[in-house]
């Protein structure tokens, strides 16, 4: 039997819920703990929990590239900090190892979203998860023009671009 592996984001320390660490792995990134600011509540709940067994990796840079990649497919990446994609993709260097299966604590629904594509386990902590994978897209409100990558100002008018849903899928 696989060993369980839990890993935490931000939002997860942030929600004040106490975390159990009883007979599994927590972890978290450096990333998540440059994300906390020195001397808040917060940052007092993460020091416990680092103190109680709360383990920090970092990924591997191949995982943080297909991380990436899969964030810019999905159309995720403008929502998703350096911080985000680090847990994706310590949760993908964790299921490559035949003795642990790695799930990702957090109520980022863009962070779900891309681990839900990568098939990759997650959990809300305190919001029930994702039940759809969605695939967004870049539209221009001036033109009307829609791209698949991501872009921020729409290259043929100029005006910022919002994002749009292009499908959605049932997990």
């Amino acid at each position: 039997m696989k060993k369980q592996v839990f890993i935490i984001d931000t939002s997860a320390i942030l929600s004040g819920k106490p975390i159990a660490i009883d007979n599994v792995l927590l972890v978290t990134t450096p990333g998540v703990s440059d994300e906390l600011s020195p001397g808040g509540r917060d940052f007092q709940t993460f020091e416990l929990l680092k103190e109680t067994g709360l383990g920090i990796h970092a990924p591997t840079l191949e995982a943080i590239a297909c991380a990436k990649k899969t964030a810019q497919q999905t159309g995720d990446d403008r929502r998703l900090s350096l911080a985000d994609i680090e847990v994706v993709a310590l949760a993908i260097d964790i299921n490559k190892k035949p003795d642990q299966e790695a799930t990702i604590l957090s109520d980022d629904y863009s962070i779900q979203n891309v681990a839900a594509t990568l098939d990759i386990k997650f959990q809300g902590f305190m919001q029930k998860g994702i039940t759809k994978k969605f695939k967004w897209v870049s539209r221009c409100p001036g033109c009307g023009k829609q791209f698949k990558e991501i872009k921020k100002i729409c290259p043929i008018c100029g005006t910022s671009t919002k994002s749009s849903l292009l499908h959605k899928k049932n997990l």
